[in-house]
C-alpha cells in the first residue's frame, strides 16, 4: 500500500522500547532532548538506540527552543537523521536546522503558530498536536480535517492518540503519519510493549479500511 499511514513512537529511552518498536511495524521513532521532559535520553545512550535500528527506520530528535547550533550539535552526537522542533521556533532556526537535517515543525493546534506554518513550504513535515507535546490532549480532528487544505507540508498528527481512538483520528484527518507517546505508556515516561503492539495494528487496521 503507497497510501498507508506513517507510525512514530516517540519518547524511547530503553533497548527495550526501541525493539519493542520495531518488532510493531513502526516507521520511526523518537528521542526526547528536552531536559525537563520526563522522556529525556541523554545524546550518548540515544547513539547507541539508533544503532540498533534496521535501515528505513528514521530516527528523530525531538527538541524545544534549542538554538540551531546547539540542535546540530546533538543531533550529530546522537545520529539521528531527521529533526523535530517542537517549541517556538521561528523560520530562521528552522531554516539554519535544515540545512543539516530534514525538520518536522511541531505545532499546538488552535493557536497561532498553526496560522503561521500551514502554508510553509520550508519544512519536511508538519507535525501538529493537541498541546505543547508529550502530554497527550487530543485535538479537534474534524475541525483540523475541515483545514487540512491549507496544510502544504505532509501532515503528521499527534495529541491524545492512543490505540483505541487512533483508527478514528485517521478516518477524519486522514494524515500522512501518526505519533504517539504518553499513549503507549503504562506510566509516565515507561512505554509498554503490548501497547504499542495494539497501536501499529490500529493504524494498519484503519489504513486497510480505506483499501476496502
Amino acid at each position: 500500500m503507497t497510501d498507508r499511514t506513517r507510525v512514530k513512537i516517540c519518547g524511547l529511552r530503553s533497548e527495550a522500547d526501541v525493539l519493542a518498536a520495531i518488532d510493531a511495524g513502526a516507521d520511526a521513532v523518537g528521542f526526547v532532548f528536552v531536559r525537563s521532559s520526563p522522556r529525556y535520553v541523554e545524546p550518548e545512550a540515544a547513539a547507541d538506540l539508533v544503532c540498533m535500528l534496521p535501515p528505513l527506520i528514521d530516527a528523530v530528535g525531538v527538541f524545544a527552543d534549542e538554538k540551531a547550533a546547539v540542535v546540530c550539535e546533538i543531533a550529530g552526537e546522537a545520529c539521528i537523521n531527521l529533526v523535530q522542533l517542537h517549541g517556538s521556533e521561528d523560520a530562521a532556526c528552522v531554516e539554519m536546522v535544515r540545512e543539516a537535517y530534514p525538520v518536522i515543525k511541531g505545532i499546538r493546534y488552535g493557536d497561532d503558530a498553526m496560522r503561521c506554518w500551514a502554508g510553509e513550504m520550508n519544512i519536511d513535515m508538519l507535525l501538529v498536536d493537541g498541546s505543547e507535546g508529550g502530554r497527550g490532549a487530543a485535538l479537534d480532528w474534524q475541525a483540523l480535517a475541515a483545514q487540512r487544505g491549507s496544510i502544504r507540508a505532509p501532515l503528521m498528527l499527534a495529541g491524545g492518540l492512543t490505540p483505541d481512538n487512533v483508527g478514528e483520528a485517521i478516518a477524519a484527518v486522514r494524515p500522512y503519519a501518526v505519533d504517539v507517546s504518553s499513549g503507549v505508556e503504562r506510566e509516565r515516561g515507561v512505554k509498554d510493549p503490548a501497547l504499542i503492539r495494539r497501536f501499529c495494528r490500529a493504524v494498519r487496521g484503519a489504513d486497510q479500511r480505506f483499501e476496502e
